[in-house]
């Protein structure tokens, strides 16, 4: 089978992540793949990058980078605006720019004619949407949200607007990611309701809630078939080890209980919600204190994917790390937790989530989105409340005087992790489903 996938990188990312081990996964099932991307990170022979413009526009912002290294300058200025004009344009009016000539020749870059064009990413400033009826007349084209945006006038995650249902406008927060200057959220979704109107297209979520927002959007009528296939991780890398061991060569306290959060740039990421763990961590120091006992473990929360200072909230001590490009280091992290941690005003299928159960770790995470489709309540971890630090800390504290629940959440989380989101159960539920269009389109 003769595929190409198409999303911003390679390596960094969740979606990213998720194309990778797809397309690498394809290869090792003897297929012939390939993955474009705007940004390549990676040195696989059989990734290609899409080029954003054309020689002189390069040509144009090469020399504009050049001056702005000796001084500002005007010059440079407009050479930028000169390079990219429509862009310019459309991004003053509040428009979603598609002005992006290498993807309208995407196919060209590999040395197939793809039978499958999977697309996961098509936001980050690379995509010119209006290519979707043409390459799904070409090819099936399968698109993998693994957020909203293709479903708004702008938003990766609308929070709780339900504008998107019905045309958007009078947007409440521009600022959302991807954010835009003016509100043409309108206009936004018009466009890309009559891109769909002219399109074929094979869907796929993560989970059932993001589905459900697909059965209710302005993508509905474009969906010739559609799957839900949760996403997975490298059971060969996350799985559990030795507490100890693994403490020890990060340095982590051996006689504490670790706590763990990982996100990508935690305290300032808009869609995690670190205020409410670092409340509930409070909560939780509140409460130990006042016990009198004797032999009750120290407490250390991890936040893992922002540098920062340690500090002491009550009797728990912070520890701040900075992001870990190296995945096996990122196990260990998991590895020498006890609980996991995770909060969200907006999330989709968080792998965070996913490393943890694979790794034994029980969870306790915010209701939003899919994560009740990843965390069994009362089985593998608990849910709670979006924003309710409350609960969650009371959730922290029964699992930490309750020692055989969490052993057995442990057990639970990993076996779970084993059946239901391993990469190889991703990759064949994907490679059964091109099967089954290939099939169904001859």
């Amino acid at each position: 089978m003769q595929i190409l996938s198409i999303n911003t990188r390679d390596i960094t990312g969740g979606a990213a992540q998720i194309a990778w081990q797809l397309h690498q996964g394809y290869r090792q099932r003897r297929c012939q793949s390939w993955l474009a991307v705007s940004e390549k990170q990676s040195d696989d022979p059989y990734t290609v990058v899409i080029p954003h413009l054309g020689k002189i526009s390069q040509s144009m912002l090469g020399a504009a980078s050049k001056i702005e290294r000796r001084h500002p300058s005007p010059l440079a200025s407009a050479l930028k605006f000169l390079a990219e004009p429509c862009k310019h344009w459309e991004l003053r009016q509040g428009h979603e720019n598609f002005h992006y000539a290498g993807s309208r020749d995407i196919e060209r870059l590999v040395p197939i004619a793809p039978e499958i064009i999977h697309a996961h990413n098509l936001h980050g400033d690379y995509f010119d949407l209006h290519q979707l009826p043409q390459l799904s007349q070409r090819a099936p084209l399968v698109l993998t949200l693994h957020d909203a945006w293709l479903l708004s006038g702008h938003c990766a995650h609308s929070l709780s607007c339900d504008r998107w249902q019905i045309g958007c406008g009078h947007c409440p927060d521009l600022r959302l990611y991807p954010a835009i200057r003016r509100d043409a959220t309108a206009f936004n979704w018009q466009r890309k309701a009559q891109i769909y109107e002219r399109s074929k297209l094979y869907i796929t979520t993560p989970c059932q809630w993001l589905m459900n927002k697909v059965e209710h959007s302005m993508l509905a009528p474009a969906v010739v078939d559609a799957r839900v296939i949760a996403n997975g991780v490298d059971l060969n890398i996350f799985k559990p080890a030795p507490k100890a061991k693994v403490r020890d060569r990060l340095g982590l306290p051996q006689d504490a209980l670790i706590l763990l959060f990982s996100a990508e740039a935690t305290r300032r990421n808009p869609w995690k919600d670190y205020a409410m763990l670092h409340d509930a961590v409070g909560k939780l120091s509140a409460v130990v204190q006042t016990r009198q006992v004797f032999d009750q473990s120290p407490i250390c929360f991890v936040v893992l994917g922002d540098d920062g200072p340690t500090e002491q909230i009550g009797n728990v001590e912070v520890r701040h790390v900075g992001y870990q490009s190296d995945r096996t280091t990122v196990a260990n992290y998991y590895q020498g937790a006890d609980l996991y941690l995770h909060a969200a005003k907006a999330d989709t299928f968080p792998t965070s989530i996913l490393e943890a159960l694979a790794c034994g770790v029980p969870v306790v995470a915010t209701a939003v989105g899919g994560i009740p489709e990843q965390v069994e309540e009362g089985v593998t971890g608990f849910i709670v409340p979006q924003g309710d630090s409350a609960a969650m800390a009371e959730r922290i504290l029964k699992l930490i005087d309750l020692e055989p629940l969490r052993h057995a959440m442990s057990q639970n989380a990993h076996q779970t992790a084993k059946r239901a989101f391993s990469v190889q159960r991703m990759v064949d539920q994907y490679l059964s489903w091109y099967a089954h269009i290939l099939h169904h389109c001859h």
